[in-house]
């Protein structure tokens, strides 16, 4: 008889998210403080949102090479832990030099660096849940991530606020320098506690062997292994034309990048188009290294499987991308559209915009708080409706409260719209990988969690593209316009949440 994978105690799912406080911690100082960091060292508003590119970029390659990576990864160490480790070291050096920047184009350099880092170390957490819990357990093991992602974000958010109003750091730049000691702190403080946090989930968590991880795997439910395993024998039959799409992706992003350079568009739409023909190239590279006999490679792997992915994949795949563009629009404008709306400037320099810029970290350490308190309240609300009911409703609270920001008159009326992007934020973190989960075959859970990023990173070039455009030629320089259509982008991804197939829901059967 097939040894069943065993059920994980509460501490032990604890210890195998926590790295994901440290994690998070580096991402919430980045999401409110970067723009910033690019303003002050003189780049333009129009110009910041190409800059941002850094992040889905950086995701978008790293992901699935890493992911495919740690699938045929086996050391003394364990499969997903050593991501863990490299990741967060590099991302801790990087956290502490980006302030110290001399100008925005060395930031965008180092902020490249930091997301492949952050990317390398994060990545194999998702997976981690799929090799480490029963199938009962990964919705709490996605809503445990979810309260370390909010915990450790409420502390990176505030921590540039705590720094001035606790410890009298000065939330000026000293005369000479251009930016303030309190942001500086926050980042070595920050990159301190993500190594460790992850040095933790390290040391106390053992992982499951190949050898056992295929023993479970053969004796898990036989109807949601039938729908769940990708048939290896079928997808080995079957040579797929990688020459016919890589011709048509190539030939559309030549032709559209043609097109640009004839109007008078944004430079940042650039990206999309050359995003179209690179991911042609490959393509064709692929059925090139097909056609020689060469066809064993991480290449053809991760497009093989893209290719090939579940069908649960691809209907969550819309409802990422209308969120993601949502939340990208909102990381990327809040502090603008607070600082010039409620604030009254845009002057980088002035005690009103740093006022304003510290209240936005403070705002999205408020998000994220309400995301860690109500993290362990999805899975109950989840077994009393189903995981699809639980995050349209979410999303669409996120929705509405993102629309709202354009209603309030002072500061602090702000908590309440945040604190509904709150609810949000908390499904989104954990209730589209707890579906995924129950779709994806044991042994290819690191490629599709990498090539599920695509489906949130793509939105976020989108947005990166076309924001700068829309708010110069569409909102006349309004950015809090940014975020009203970010707001109607969340309620679309709530509504697409219908036509997707929960694998794993046993009210399906």
């Amino acid at each position: 008889m097939k040894k069943s994978k065993p059920r994980l105690s509460f501490w032990q799912i604890w210890n195998m998210s926590f790295g994901f406080l440290g994690i998070q911690i580096g991402f919430a100082l980045q999401n409110a403080n970067v723009s910033r960091i690019f303003e002050t060292l003189g780049a333009k508003v129009d110009d910041i949102p190409i800059l941002w590119v850094a992040a889905p970029v950086t995701g978008l390659i790293i992901q699935p090479i890493i992911g495919h990576m740690s699938d045929r990864t086996w050391t003394r160490m364990g499969r997903r832990r050593p991501y863990f480790l490299i990741g967060a070291l590099l991302a801790s050096i990087a956290l502490c030099v980006i302030t110290n920047s001399p100008t925005w184009l060395f930031a965008a350099g180092i902020l490249w660096i930091m997301d492949a880092s952050i990317n390398v170390s994060m990545e194999p957490f998702r997976a981690f849940v799929g090799d480490m819990l029963v199938s009962e357990q990964r919705t709490t093991g996605f809503a445990m991530q979810s309260f370390f992602i909010g915990l450790g974000a409420v502390i990176g958010s505030f921590l540039p606020w705590i720094l001035v109003n606790w410890f009298n750091v000065p939330e000026l730049p000293a005369p000479g320098k251009l930016l303030p000691m309190n942001l500086k702190l926050s980042f070595y403080m920050g990159a301190g506690i993500f190594f460790i946090a992850v040095l933790w989930t390290v040391i106390r968590t053992k992982e499951y062997s190949p050898e056992a991880l295929k023993e479970f795997a053969e004796a898990e439910d036989p109807e949601i292994k039938r729908q769940r395993e990708v048939s290896e024998t079928e997808v080995a039959a079957r040579k797929l034309n990688f020459y016919l799409p890589g011709s048509i992706w190539l030939g559309t992003g030549l032709i559209l990048t043609f097109i640009l350079s004839k109007v008078n568009l944004e430079k940042e739409l650039y990206v999309i188009t050359g995003g179209v023909s690179l991911f042609g190239i490959l393509q064709m590279v692929a059925g090139a290294l097909q056609s020689s006999g060469r066809g064993k490679n991480s290449l053809n792997s991760i497009l093989t499987d893209l290719r090939n992915m579940p069908k649960t994949m691809g209907q969550l795949a819309v409802v990422q991308f209308f969120t993601w563009f949502a939340l990208f629009s909102m990381w990327i404008y809040t502090t603008s559209a607070v600082t010039s709306r409620l604030y009254g400037t845009t002057d980088t320099t002035s005690l009103a915009y740093n006022e304003g810029a510290n209240w936005v970290g403070v705002l999205f350490g408020i998000y994220n708080g309400c995301a860690a308190l109500i993290a362990f309240l999805l899975p109950v609300l989840a077994r009393a409706t189903s995981r699809k009911i639980t995050h349209s409703l979410c999303l669409i609270i996120g929705g509405i409260s993102l629309i709202s920001i354009n209603l309030v008159s002072a500061p602090w009326q702000l908590v309440f719209p945040m604190a509904g992007i709150g609810i949000a934020w908390a499904s989104i973190l954990s209730m589209p990988y707890a579906i995924l989960t129950g779709a994806l075959p044991q042994n290819k859970m690191g490629i599709y969690m990498g090539i599920f990023n695509f489906f949130i990173v793509i939105p976020q070039i989108l947005a990166a593209s076309i924001l700068g455009s829309m708010v110069k030629h569409m909102f006349s320089g309004n950015t809090m316009n940014a975020l009203i259509a970010g707001g109607f982008s969340m309620i679309i991804a709530a509504l697409m949440v219908r036509f997707v197939k929960d694998v794993d829901d046993r009210r399906n059967k």
